[in-house]
């Protein structure tokens, strides 16, 4: 049984070993020589993580998805992989899926060491219900080295997410950042009938350094510059009018009606108003970043997008952070979001004056998202903005 709002190993199997290949729950190792085995942690009842039966490939899984922000997963990751490279895994540690196929059988492991020309092992977390949610795999080598990650859609939405990464990291590839890092394409294609990304492995396992506020700015400073700044009223930009056309695609409901109700207020109340624009990474938050000795890490680039008002990125770290790391109630933190956006947007150069109405922008943006991608009917923790962006908005633009 899988844990409620999981990613469920028969959905993944599904996906990474179709037929002719089979998956199954197994238990003790397997001699035949058209199958492998894969453990699943903790447990096939409560599944994580799953990775490669293979001591040094399944302790380096371990490790690196153990990137937490806590000494106590930290420690116990390392843990679990000692566990795992002194031969826990063939004594039982986890549950076993058993994968069966025979030589020539085209499964993603397949797919992927043809397509980077070596041998590889695949490893992947078991995500919480998402819209966007799609097996990300972290791909190793025999020797427990990680070769790189893929991505692989599973559905229009990840298609299309995937596809966005892969143009916004062909355009990071020409810059020259002074202050982050970004991964390299190593391979785009169709697998099957999945889009599959395959991206350089940054070093995000390394000794991390403590990341001064100094640092985060500058490097979001330094993106936002990518292809210059522009400045031009509300009213009548691009930007207006690509929130509205992603509107499109949501379902009617409550939530749409009261996100285009106050996206209507707001343009009448500052659409006259001159706004910055810039590029951002569209979800620029502690998990999807590392602050290390060759520089801060950032992956995970679906939502890069240009001629976004300045500052987006400051505030959806902020808010983020709030929420996740920090388990504010999410109301509340949204209020939040539009009280501190002077101070938030003060390193970007936005004006105090126009602070707030970056803030309502921002709050709108993702209430957009959440209902475009319908997060809500995927199960996602926050997927309804009704409960807690669009009231925030609400509030704010009545003070614009």
């Amino acid at each position: 049984m899988t844990a409620p709002g999981r990613s469920s190993l028969g959905d993944v199997g599904a996906v990474l070993w179709p037929p002719p290949a089979t998956t199954s729950l197994a238990s003790g190792r397997t001699d035949h020589a058209d199958e492998r085995d894969y453990i699943v942690l903790p447990s096939a009842r409560r599944p994580r993580l799953l990775v490669p039966s293979s001591r040094r490939a399944s302790a380096a899984a371990v490790r690196r998805y153990g990137e937490p922000g806590s000494f106590t997963s930290w420690a116990g990751s390392r843990v679990l992989a000692m566990a795992l490279t002194g031969g826990a895994g063939a004594a039982g540690l986890g549950g076993r899926l058993r994968v069966r196929a025979a030589p020539g059988t085209d499964t993603v492991e397949a797919y992927l060491s043809s397509a980077l020309g070596r041998d590889v092992m695949i490893s992947t977390h078991l995500g919480a219900a998402r819209a966007n949610r799609k097996p990300v795999l972290q791909l190793l080598t025999e020797h427990g080295d990680t070769a790189g990650y893929a991505k692989v859609s599973v559905n229009p939405l990840t298609r299309a997410l995937i596809r966005a990464e892969c143009a916004a990291l062909r355009t990071l590839a020409a810059e020259s950042f002074q202050w982050l890092t970004v991964p390299r394409i190593l391979h785009y294609g169709q697998w099957q009938e999945h889009d599959v990304l395959v991206l350089s492995a940054l070093p995000a396992w390394r000794r991390r350094r403590i990341l001064r506020r100094e640092r985060l700015h500058a490097a979001m400073a330094e993106l936002a510059a990518v292809s210059g700044y522009s400045r031009s009223p509300l009213a009548g930009s691009a930007y207006l009018t690509r929130l509205w056309s992603r509107l499109e695609s949501a379902r009617a409901g409550p939530d749409l009606a009261a996100l285009s109700s106050a996206i209507d207020a707001l343009t009448e109340a500052a659409g006259h108003t001159p706004v910055s624009f810039g590029a951002w990474h569209g979800d620029w938050t502690g998990w999807n970043m590392a602050c290390t000795a060759e520089g801060l890490l950032v992956w995970d680039w679906e939502r890069f997008a240009q001629a976004v008002p300045l500052g987006f990125d400051g505030l959806h770290y902020r808010l983020q952070s709030a929420v996740v790391r920090r388990r504010q109630s999410p109301m509340a933190a949204a209020a939040e979001c539009v009280q501190t956006a002077s101070s938030v947007l003060a390193p970007f150069g936005v004006p105090p004056a126009e602070a707030g109405l970056i803030a309502s922008l921002y709050l709108a943006e993702i209430s957009a998202r959440y209902l475009a991608d319908r997060q809500a009917e995927a199960g996602a923790r926050l997927g309804r903005p009704g409960t807690w962006l669009i009231p925030a908005l609400k509030e704010a633009v009545r003070g614009l």
